[in-house]
């Protein structure tokens, strides 16, 4: 097991990253592809916008709760929502630069604020909150049972954690991550979700709902460039999706063909 320590070094390097963007021509070339081409993808097939809602509902009714917004940099696609809803919000983030994009975007809410702040460090002393909002930020953590056990110390009984990350338990996913990897400017906090880490944070919390995203609509990237009317592709691309809504939902095997996953987590009274 990672210790606290050695972890906190790591997200020293982390921080300089973020605040400099020092990507090399690999990190930059894979950056272009997922936001480019298949973020475009989910802005067409109404991925993005269905997680979002999703998000929204898992919360509920905010007004009586304490927020975290874990590792939002200068505030995610959620993050004013949930200031704005919340009783009392605080986003964190390594990157002070992004926090102060944030404070600026925060200054008319009394009730928020954005710290820049290493989660796992002693500086940050805030707990008991009701809600952790996590988008895009748990696979930054090489040690799962670490990082569970500190975001059951930061919860409330009963508090839950919305999470959203990358998958590699789908084979061709995973030869290409693999590939990637050894050129990746960013490796050494870039741990995307295998069938362990899931398993581990089922041990730690009671997991309320899961969805997978870009499991068969992940193939609607190859679809793209055959030669028919796109109208049949796009058509192709929401049915496969809705597929992987419903079926991931329902089945662990269809979530590891994924490529991302909603999570919906509970800290129970019994967990430590």
């Amino acid at each position: 097991m990672d210790s606290v320590e050695k972890t906190i070094a790591v997200n020293l390097k982390q921080k300089e990253f973020y605040n400099h963007k020092n990507k090399n021509l690999p990190s930059r070339f894979w950056s272009y592809i997922r936001e480019k081409s298949l973020k475009k993808l989910r802005r067409e097939l109404g991925i993005l916008s269905q997680c979002y809602d999703l998000h929204k509902e898992w919360m509920g009714d905010l007004s009586h709760l304490k927020v975290l917004d874990l590792g939002c940099y200068e505030g995610n696609a959620l993050s004013l929502y949930l200031a704005e809803n919340s009783k009392a919000y605080i986003g964190i983030d390594l990157s002070d630069n992004g926090i102060k994009v944030l404070n600026t975007k925060l200054s008319h809410l009394p009730n928020a604020r954005g710290e820049a702040v290493d989660f796992l460090s002693e500086e940050f002393r805030e707990t008991d909150f009701d809600l952790i909002y996590a988008y895009g930020v748990l696979h930054h953590f090489k040690d799962v049972e670490m990082l569970a056990k500190k975001l059951s110390e930061k919860l409330k009984h009963g508090g839950k954690i919305i999470a959203y990350d990358p998958l590699k338990t789908s084979f061709p996913i995973w030869i290409i991550r693999s590939i990637y990897r050894p050129f990746q400017s960013d490796a050494a906090w870039e741990f995307p979700f295998g069938r362990k880490t899931l398993r581990t944070l089922n041990t730690h919390f009671q997991v309320l709902d899961k969805r997978g995203v870009m499991g068969i609509s992940k193939y609607y990237f190859i679809v793209q460039f055959l030669p028919l009317p796109k109208s049949l592709k796009t058509r192709f691309g929401k049915k496969a999706h809705d597929l992987d809504w419903k079926k991931s939902a329902e089945s662990m095997k269809h979530l590891y063909l994924c490529m991302q996953v909603n999570l919906l987590l509970q800290k129970s009274n019994s967990t430590a």
